[in-house]
């Protein structure tokens, strides 16, 4: 008998195993909505018969009026009809592209803006529930002739599903833009046809052992990659379901994430490594009390580094809630090569410690747990990939024990950037110093130790000061764990040009940090002097600026990466709003 993998790497399309799942187990839950996991109607549920109808509603309005590859920009909140929609345009043979929404301010109007023009849409589906804000997007813009559809208003009938004709798609047709968060450039769409969503899914379930029998479930945005393809789509390829809450349920309750699991028996669940921060310090002892977390079997971590310490104390947290220790399972992906990459369980958390200082020359060597180190988290073998570690600038292949660019190749890779065939060329289908071709650039630096993946920074985001090579996110999590008033906040440590005595430019540490409104004005300035020694102990750096600013106020990418570059930029046009800002001390 066929395993669950092998079965979809056999399927002509994603379009095909849905409805297969929709014919063979028409009344299985398909999709969970919950609202309140503790109030009795908090959630809906949508069997696969509802989903498939709902879907062949879309679909057969797509079909009257658009051509099949035609590009649907989705609009929605999380929501059921988001997944109706995403798999509507399957349905439909047309391209989804799923984005965050407008907004109410301009950079993110700007954002969906570039997607409208890069993707050449065709037509916009949104739902009730923010049909005035889109439209109203829609209509700022007077030279904008796109077509704005509500799929849950009147408009959507049961006849367009009986219109629906089956598409003629296979592995090779594409399905989906995805687009990157951002976080050092603007977005790009990334091109995933039929066979990357397969073979994607299948290299999920055969790392982790999951199958029709698994339920998945989380909080992350439906429009991000590992909410769409890490989450929502494995299970209704699978067979099986998917339990999906709203991003802000989650960051106004976060035991509500926990008490989700619970409730409707989750076992695999993601999210990024702030949000396991976030539970391990925020939930309350009464709240830890009534959880029981059991069933959840796989814990996974990515999106953003992963941090040991956050992994290490989330689990001793919650093992009175029944957390296994082998639940955790530390993940590598990115959108270029569908979403899944690497992950390893279920198993032990690896942890490797290694020389902090031979890491700043790329030169990843293991120490005793008795000397002074930094731990690195393995994400696990990436068993479908072939993976080369690569230096960036003469792209010779690095021998074992250096950290370089960490370079893929395999059959869940996409096929480029929509309409950006440089950023393609720079990107998708390069070549090694001695010939090996085919490989996607991923951008992040990394090493392969004893077979698995060791993420260790973005190649872009290196502070670079006095040659030594430091990574900010080991700098911003280290005030977070030295700091509690900067605990569940955001910073970026940056590196900015700062003149010295003789008037050349020097490129020195700059940290922005966001805090507290309940920390008083008269705290800002103490705060800021046990930062910087916090870091100079730390890491041997001084600070030449520490900037305090309000909650919010760092910039994020949609899938709440820091966006460092826009960051550095806005502090060194002079446009960091500060609660308060050190001086930089002469050179």
């Amino acid at each position: 008998m066929l395993t669950d993998d092998h079965t979809l790497l056999q399927a002509r399309s994603a379009t095909a195993r849905i409805r297969t799942n929709a014919h063979v187990t028409p009344d299985d839950p398909a999709v969970i909505f919950v609202r309140d996991p503790d109030s009795p109607d908090g959630d809906e549920t949508w069997s696969y018969a509802r989903l498939d109808h709902e879907a062949r509603k879309i679909a057969g309005w797509l079909q009257e009026r658009y051509a099949p590859g035609d590009r649907v920009l989705l609009l929605y909140p999380e929501s059921l009809q988001f997944a109706a929609a995403f798999v509507g345009c399957l349905y439909a043979g047309m391209v989804a592209v799923p984005s965050s929404l407008p907004g109410q301010y301009s950079h993110q109007r700007r954002r969906v803006d570039s997607i409208v023009e890069n993707a050449a849409v065709a037509a916009v589906l949104t739902s009730e529930a923010v049909a005035a804000s889109v439209l109203d997007w829609a209509a700022s813009d007077p030279g904008r002739e796109i077509t704005c559809a509500v799929t849950d208003g009147p408009g959507f009938t049961a006849a367009h599903a009986e219109a629906w004709q089956v598409p003629d798609v296979d592995r090779n047709t594409l399905a989906l833009l995805q687009y990157t968060s951002g976080s050092t450039s603007d977005p790009k769409g990334v091109m995933v046809d039929h066979g990357n969503l397969l073979h994607n899914s299948a290299a999920l379930s055969s790392a982790f052992g999951l199958d029709r029998t698994t339920r998945f479930g989380s909080w992350i945005p439906q429009y991000h990659d590992m909410g769409l393809l890490a989450i929502l789509l494995p299970p209704l390829l699978l067979g099986g379901s998917c339990v999906l809450m709203s991003p802000t349920t989650f960051l106004k309750r976060p035991h509500r994430w926990l008490r989700m699991i619970d409730k409707y028996r989750i076992h695999w669940s993601a999210a990024p490594n702030f949000a396991y921060e976030l539970c391990a310090r925020q939930i309350t002892d009464e709240q830890l009390a009534e959880l029981d977390l059991s069933c959840w079997r796989f814990a996974a971590n990515g999106s953003e580094p992963v941090q040991a310490s956050t992994l290490t104390a989330f689990a001793k947290r919650f093992a009175p809630a029944g957390f296994r220790s082998d639940t955790m399972a530390p993940c590598y992906g990115m959108a270029e090569a569908t979403v899944f990459i690497s992950g390893t369980g279920p198993r032990e958390l690896a942890v490797t410690r290694v020389d902090e200082t031979l890491l700043e020359q790329h030169e990843f060597r293991p120490v005793t747990e008795d000397r002074p180190g930094r731990d690195v988290v393995s994400c696990g073998r990436a068993e479908e990939y072939t993976v080369r570690i690569v230096d960036p600038a003469t792209r010779a292949v690095l021998p074992a024990g250096r950290v370089g660019e960490i370079w893929l190749r395999g059959a869940s890779v996409a096929q480029g950037y929509w309409g950006r065939e440089d950023a393609t060329a720079e990107t998708f289908g390069v070549s090694t110093l001695d010939g090996d071709t085919g490989y996607v650039r991923t951008g992040d630096l990394g090493t392969l130790h004893d077979d698995e993946i060791y993420v260790t920074g973005r190649l872009k985001e290196m502070l670079i000061l006095r040659g030594r090579n430091i990574y900010p996110q080991d700098v911003e999590h280290a005030l977070r764990r030295l700091h509690p008033e900067l605990v569940g906040l955001f910073g970026a440590a940056l590196a900015v040009p700062v003149p010295g005595a003789d008037g050349a430019a020097e490129e020195q540490l700059v940290v922005v940090h966001e805090v507290r409104g309940s920390v008083g004005a008269e705290e800002l300035p103490r705060l800021a002097a046990r930062i910087r020694g916090g870091i100079a102990r730390d890491f041997s750096v001084r600070p030449a600026a520490v900037a305090l600013v309000r909650r919010g106020a760092v910039l994020r990418t949609t899938s709440g990466k820091i966006q460092r570059a826009a960051m550095r930029a806005q502090y060194l046009d002079g446009l960091t709003d500060s609660r308060y800002a050190d001086a930089p001390p002469p050179a």
